[in-house]
């Protein structure tokens, strides 16, 4: 999914191999690599966000800040309105790894429909400082957030 408002990127997930016998250990998952181009100014803030069970956070909107999503535990649903007033759900977890890129100006919101924490990893052309003013929380009037709630 690609647009000039937001992009899913699909992330590389490499095997991990034992030093001694090449049995597999565990996993890589590559989220940004400065030679890939996937994002266009370098991130200068990267932190985890950590989501509670059945919780939204937003939604919200950066008004000068770009911001690129990796779930790397549970599971989260974006959704990001689009210009246009269309909304649209994105799930994002690391079995089947992705980056999300919500562009400045677009209001987004990240949900936890899981019994567990969640944790994202957010990457972001703009560091944030205290008293900026550059989130701006919106409402997402027609959106129907209890349907991810339900157990």
């Amino acid at each position: 999914m690609n647009n000039d408002e937001f992009f899913v990127h699909d992330l590389e997930k490499h095997d991990t191999k034992d030093v001694i016998d090449s049995h597999i250990n565990g996993e890589l998952t590559v989220i940004w690599r400065d030679w890939d181009n996937i994002i266009e100014d370098h991130p200068k803030m990267v932190y985890v966000n950590s989501v509670n069970p059945k919780e939204v956070k937003g939604p919200h909107l950066h008004k000068n800040r770009t911001t690129y999503f990796a779930c790397i535990e549970g599971e989260i649903i974006l959704v990001i309105k689009d210009s246009d007033g269309k909304f649209h759900e994105i799930t994002v977890n690391p079995k089947k790894p992705s980056l999300v890129c919500v562009k400045n100006g677009i209001a987004a919101a990240i949900i936890n429909p899981t019994e567990k924490i969640s944790k994202v990893l957010v990457l972001a052309d703009i560091a944030w400082k205290p008293n900026d003013n550059e989130m701006e929380n919106v409402d997402f009037v027609n959106y129907d957030f209890n349907k991810w709630m339900q157990k």
